[in-house]
């Protein structure tokens, strides 16, 4: 019999986060997380995006152990731009036990009824900021730090489960970064930069930290993912936590800006990557930075020791994208890979229904190796 039990406790959340790592140790697919990301996100007090959203966490035990986990999640605001009465689950993990896995859902369910939801979805964050949709493709590729990974059997799971479809699919990309940009975006960059007086710029530290370039870069993503499925509006106070987690520790060769010269050099697109930490974070004990896990994480950052880059964010605003602004934007950023040593690239996850988006990977070679799904049903 599973006993679903709420977290209630700094101790049991601790238990709730270490689920996930004892649950992969062995997996040589899935990536560690950043321990303390996850109890800056899970905590209520630390995570702004609470101010939006609430959450329980709740944990599946059978024969006194531990098997399963799950946060139901509520996202006020992304409801009411919806339209919908949806309560997320996120944080799902489990044993390969259909006892556990529905014993999960079901707790999920009868949390989001209890609030007046009357649609079950997932796997959500608290926002789209946070990692979403269950790998249904690409189970034997290393993963990221920034989606889930997951066993063959989960969506196995929650297709038996009934009445579960798929709400939206996200596909990514591995990219081969080329010895010579294709002749296209080279072209186009060079078009745009002569009719619209756009350009390339690269941020200094200052300028993102202290002069609100960076927050500008959060409020453009609001603007240009605003239509995106699911999405809900960053408020500043998430904003200032992203630049804090992200912006702050970048490498600046890394970001991209598209500026307007017509409008006083106006910020209107951007582009975000990292070296990618996957296999650095490997080298963690369970995602913790101590005792040595920051050397293996610094010499990524610094010493650029990865071959592999990855492709975060990319946003232009919609008035931009017919004007080429992406063509800038991807002819900096694979001279700056080139420059760093960068083999590959790992483009984060894309709606497989964003055909302008996916277009731009037939000029490279590219192979889509990995499917993420958010499935959705009615509560009954």
């Amino acid at each position: 019999m599973v006993e679903i039990k709420k977290v209630e406790d700094k101790k049991s959340l601790r238990q709730f986060i270490q689920f996930y790592y004892d649950l992969y140790r062995d997996c040589p697919y899935a990536v560690p997380f950043l321990y303390f990301d996850e109890v800056a996100t899970l905590d209520k007090k630390q995570n702004p995006a609470f101010e939006v959203c609430e959450a329980d966490y709740f944990l599946a035990y059978k024969d006194g152990k531990i098997v399963g986990r799950v946060a139901a999640m509520i996202n006020r605001k992304a409801n009411e731009r919806w339209n919908r009465k949806l309560v997320r689950f996120g944080w799902l993990d489990f044993i390969d036990d259909r006892e556990v896995s529905q014993a999960l859902i079901r707790q999920v369910e009868q949390w989001g009824k209890e609030r007046g939801m009357n649609e079950i979805g997932g796997p959500f964050g608290f926002t789209d900021m946070d990692r979403e949709g269950m790998l249904v493709e690409g189970f034997d590729r290393l993963s990221t730090m920034y989606i889930n990974y997951n066993y063959p059997y989960y969506p196995q799971h929650i297709e038996d489960m009934g009445g579960f479809r798929k709400d939206n699919d996200y596909v990514e990309f591995r990219v081969k970064v080329p010895e010579k940009t294709p002749e296209k975006f080279a072209r186009i960059a060079e078009m745009v930069e002569q009719r619209y007086h756009l350009h390339v710029h690269k941020f200094t530290r200052d300028e993102l930290l202290h002069r609100g370039m960076g927050r500008e870069v959060f409020r453009i993503l609001n603007a240009t993912y605003n239509d995106l499925y699911g999405f809900s509006q960053l408020s500043e106070k998430q904003i200032d936590k992203l630049v804090s987690d992200y912006i702050e520790k970048a490498d600046l060769n890394l970001i991209t800006a598209i500026l307007d010269g017509n409008d006083h050099d106006k910020m209107v697109g951007f582009g975000i990557s990292f070296p990618s930490f996957s296999k650095a974070l490997r080298k963690t004990r369970d995602g913790r930075l101590l005792p040595f896990g920051w050397w293996h994480l610094l010499k990524i950052l610094k010493f650029h020791r990865t071959d592999t880059v990855d492709l975060l964010l990319i946003g232009v605003l919609p008035e931009y994208r017919t004007k080429g602004a992406n063509a800038l934007i991807f002819n900096d950023l694979i001279q700056r890979f080139r420059d760093d040593g960068y083999h590959w690239a790992e483009a984060m996850p894309q709606m497989e229904t964003n055909k302008a988006v996916l277009s731009h990977w037939q000029y490279l070679e590219s192979e889509q190796h990995r499917r993420h799904r958010c499935y959705c049903r009615e509560i009954k």
